[in-house]
């Protein structure tokens, strides 16, 4: 979870176009989801696929929402995900 934060840290000064930062977004995402901390995971992560969809290829699109549905389904909104 440090890395994640520490990551975010570092790179959220950069243009959303940075790849570093729309990483340690997703980084951080991750970093969350898999401490047991879901419900603030899924803001991050909502954000890093709006990111991704606007700026990036559809690979990163199909990881992020890969996450996202990882999230959702931990959260229980099974529907959603």
């Amino acid at each position: 979870l440090a890395l994640g934060w520490t990551c975010w840290k570092t790179y959220v000064g950069r243009p959303d176009t940075d790849g570093f930062r729309s990483a340690s977004m997703a980084t951080l995402g991750a970093a969350l989801c898999k401490n047991e901390r879901p419900e603030e995971a899924h803001p991050v992560l909502e954000a890093s696929l709006a990111l991704k969809r606007r700026y990036f290829s559809d690979k990163s699109i199909l990881g992020a929402q890969s996450s996202l549905a990882n999230c959702l389904s931990i959260l229980g909104r099974h529907d959603e995900a």
